[in-house]
């Protein structure tokens, strides 16, 4: 951002004495360049009339809409189109430059608008890519008064030999003596500046070499049409868009490095020549009887093709004799990048085969901004030597944003050195989270901390899957058996073929987003199961893993979860191969000297679709949700999942879904930590709809008429409330009586609340509803406290530092009610804590003991390995 001045200039009309166009620009150096104003030929502009600097009455036309700019009071004489003001002339503010074209007059252009200024653009040909084409359009003169230097040549004598923004304020007094300044202000925007000096950029109109693409833009796009972009709306959006605006490529550069534009004009007829080949100069030397090796540069024998030595390079004019010279200029840098696919096979001189077999390329990917850059210097070089895209796919990679979402900057600071996260995170987790934040295309938000987020919530949820299965695999010696999961004996069970199902689901989810270039697409599902594969699969088995005995059960276990992660470590391996390298190496070539010797010379995994059970993945995850809505409605009431409950009660949103969660019931019953699973006909039998109105959305919408409404509502019996708040969170509208009027109101109008009943606590969401019993029997206390105690010797185990595997005694001495709970759940408490032995006693002096309180009661635990 930068401040400039902000004037308003009066343009004196020619015919018609006293009235002036007013006119807005931030860049007084360019008015004696001025060549026309442009109106919008459907505004409305008006004629005012107040009083001037002189004291005398005056005239000013500008758009209607932007009246508000006027200083001081004044007079609407009359108003007119845009486009009656079109081809009126006034009078030049500078005569600095001779002109041989019609020009100091009004045209009409679309590009105008009324959002600031005036609604009169004051248009310089010589300083300005749109004012340039507006004067080709016109056949206006463009008025070089600013030499390379960004300085006024000497014709413009006042201010000869000054730096244009030096001159802003001389110009703006000068116009001001002259009775032509309106009004003068400071005006902050965004204007590009140099990044190396970081001064002011100039715009300049310059002759130049083209090379006439616009001769071919119905080839462009129709190229356009057979690559896949992702995302999609690249293709007809920015760079179709790009495309069909195409104008002619500015091919010419006025620098000394770069490739010699290979075009030599003779200094006696002008003709012009383009060479084709070093092989073609090189006989154009030496019918010229130039030896090879002349001005050859550092190599005698070599033609350098380099500057300065190809600019002596001359030979003789065909038709006159004359000598052929090389221009000056070098060619657009962009040039060189977008004949990189020829360049790099030395194409059509060598390598024929070669190049046929690798164009087009089949994926490229670069920042959005290459539309203007590399993706279209490929596709316009392509077009023009074959007709063929250059690609067949290309993603497109949004903006990298600060933590904060702006863009970054060196001035502003808040650059995010990548190794500071490289040093935090790791590689893996820069590259997982640049993949799964947000698809390619959008801009992102980078920092430390963003990064951070990836490895809490996806690596340490999957490492601590990985360790939980090597730990435990340990302690049994377990083996995978190299026919998989097929070759476990014995029933498989509904847990293992669920799991089984989803990898595999995953593993054509993946596969298929990856072969359209969808990588957000292919990484998240991954991340999504691998959270169920923890927070479900690992968490529902673990009593499995547990458990002494090695029976089919448990070995079937230990093969379904190597599985998943074999397979996981596959996938992942583009994504974080070095977090897969690592999990590949530990899990299948530390038992497996056969297998590749890397994750990356495995092949993808393939999906078993006869692994697939549909059915029993939507009855699991039917199972998931219900049990999320469990332990919402748990939480409201502050009930701990370790608190068993008598009832959890459940309403499905489809009939057919009472069946696929009767045959789960027990994982329901199990995981919400409750005696019994209920299904519910009606959710009214566990709580009560509250309807509330939006006053800010039916106050606007029905005025004095919205307190009956209110009052319609609330009066409604408790049947016509269901009635209504199942349709409102069904999406659809519903119709209300009031002073007999029938209103209608939609769902986003009427909030829809439940109320459990007492005794009951509920969580609802997209139709189904969950309540849970909060009313608690003395057996239902007396197990919630067993429950406790196991939690209690658990962390002991962990603070005294046992291993997982470790037996041991537990010591405890305790209140009476706490007394009876240990008697009566005693055996439960061994199981779960591996205790060969609870002995109400007082602790050797070897065990780890700790006095505390329990539901207000009293107890010491002590615990010693065996």
């Amino acid at each position: 951002e930068t401040d400039d001045p902000s004037i308003y200039v009066r343009f004196p009309l020619r015919d018609e004495e006293g009235t002036c166009f007013l006119v807005w620009t931030t860049t007084p150096w360019t008015l004696p360049g001025n060549a026309a104003l442009a109106v919008h030929p459907d505004f409305e502009y008006a004629l005012v009339e107040q009083e001037g600097a002189n004291g005398q009455p005056e005239r000013l036309i500008l758009a209607k809409d932007l009246l508000n700019v006027l200083q001081g009071p004044y007079e609407v004489v009359r108003t007119m189109p845009g486009r009656e003001l079109v081809g009126r002339h006034y009078k030049p503010l500078f005569t600095f430059l001779p002109v041989e074209k019609d020009c100091c007059y009004v045209i009409a252009g679309d590009f105008v608008s009324t959002t600031e200024g005036t609604g009169i653009v004051h248009i310089a040909p010589a300083f300005g890519a749109e004012d340039l084409e507006i004067g080709k359009e016109h056949n206006l003169p463009i008025l070089q008064t600013v030499d390379l230097q960004g300085a006024f040549v000497d014709a413009v004598t006042p201010w000869r030999g000054l730096f244009v923004k030096d001159a802003d304020p001389l110009i703006i007094e000068e116009l001001d003596e002259r009775g032509l300044m309106y009004h003068v202000a400071t005006y902050r925007h965004v204007y590009p500046f140099c990044w190396r000096c970081d001064t002011p950029l100039l715009y300049y109109a310059k002759t130049s070499w083209f090379i006439e693409t616009t001769r071919v833009r119905d080839n462009l796009l129709a190229n356009n049409d057979k690559i896949n972009w992702y995302p999609e709306h690249i293709k007809h959006g920015r760079f179709g868009n790009w495309l069909e605006t195409n104008v002619d490529w500015a091919l010419g550069r006025e620098r000394y490095w770069g490739t010699p534009l290979p075009i030599w004009v003779c200094d006696s007829c002008g003709k012009q020549e383009c060479i084709g080949s070093v092989e073609e100069l090189e006989k154009r030397q030496a019918a010229s009887g130039q030896r090879r090796g002349v001005v050859a540069g550092p190599d005698p024998e070599t033609l350098d093709l380099h500057r300065p030595y190809i600019d002596e390079v001359t030979f003789k004019c065909r038709e006159c004799n004359g000598t052929m010279r090389r221009v000056p200029e070098v060619i657009d840098c962009w040039f060189d990048s977008g004949a990189m696919p020829v360049a790099q096979w030395h194409y059509p001189f060598e390598n024929r085969e070669m190049f046929k077999s690798q164009f087009p390329a089949d994926y490229i990917c670069e920042a959005v901004d290459q539309t203007r850059g590399w993706f279209y210097s490929l596709h316009a070089i392509s077009t023009l030597l074959f007709d063929e895209p250059c690609f067949l796919n290309c993603v497109c990679l949004g903006l990298v944003l600060d933590g904060e979402g702006y863009k970054m900057s060196k001035s502003r600071g808040n650059v995010v050195d990548p190794w500071e996260v490289l040093n935090a995170h790791g590689a893996d987790a820069l590259r997982w989270y640049l993949f799964t934040a947000t698809p390619p295309g959008n801009d992102r938000r980078f920092s430390v901390d963003l990064v951070g987020e990836v490895v809490r919530q996806f690596l340490l949820t999957l490492w601590n899957t990985y360790s939980f299965f090597v730990t435990y695999a340990n302690i049994d010696g377990w083996t995978p058996l190299k026919e998989g999961a097929k070759g476990a004996e014995g029933d498989v069970s509904p847990l293992d073929r669920w799991i089984l199902s989803e990898l595999h689901i995953l593993v054509k989810r993946v596969t298929t987003a990856l072969e359209t270039y969808d990588v957000t697409g292919a990484a998240r599902p991954i991340a999504a199961f691998v959270d169920d594969l923890s927070k479900w699969y690992v968490r529902r088995s673990r009593r499995r893993f547990w458990k002494s005995e090695e029976d089919a059960d448990k070995l079937a276990a230990y093969q379904t979860l190597y599985e998943c992660l074999v397979t996981v470590a596959k996938l992942l391996a583009p994504f974080m191969p070095f977090i897969a390298e690592e999990l590949y190496q530990n899990l299948v070539r530390s038992v497996d000297e056969t297998a590749p010797g890397s994750v990356h010379h495995c092949d993808f995994p393939l999906a078993d679709e006869s692994l697939i059970d549909e059915e029993l993945v939507r009855d699991t995850r039917l199972v998931m949700r219900v049990v999320s809505l469990g332990h919402g409605a748990r939480n409201r009431a502050g009930i701990k999942v370790r608190q068993p409950l008598a009832q959890a009660l459940v309403k499905t949103r489809e009939a057919a879904e009472v069946e696929s969660l009767r045959r789960l019931a027990y994982q329901v019953v199990d995981e919400l930590n409750v005696k019994e699973l209920v299904f519910l006909e009606e959710a009214s039998q566990v709580a009560d709809y509250q309807l509330s109105l939006v006053p800010g959305l039916l106050g606007k919408k029905y005025g004095a008429l919205f307190p009956r409404i209110r009052a319609a509502v609330a009066g409604m019996d408790a049947a016509a409330t269901v009635e209504l708040a199942r349709r409102l969170q069904a999406g659809q509208s519903v119709e209300v009586v009031a002073d007999d009027q029938t209103v209608t109101l939609l769902p986003e109008e009427v909030e829809v609340r439940l109320n459990a009943k007492e005794g009951y606590t509920v969580a609802e969401e997209a139709g189904y509803l969950v309540a849970v019993t909060t009313q608690l029997s003395e057996d239902l206390v007396r197990e919630g406290l067993a429950r406790e105690v196991v939690r209690r010797i658990q962390i002991m185990r962990k603070e005294a530092d046992f291993r997982i595997e470790d037996h041991i005694t537990t010591y405890y001495r305790a209140d009476l009610p706490l007394r009876e709970v240990l008697t009566e759940y005693g055996d439960y408490i061994k199981q779960e804590t591996l205790s060969t032995a609870l002995i109400e006693a007082e602790a050797p002096a070897e065990a780890y003991a700790q006095t505390l309180e329990i539901d207000g009661q009293s107890i010491t635990l002590a615990v010693r390995r065996n």
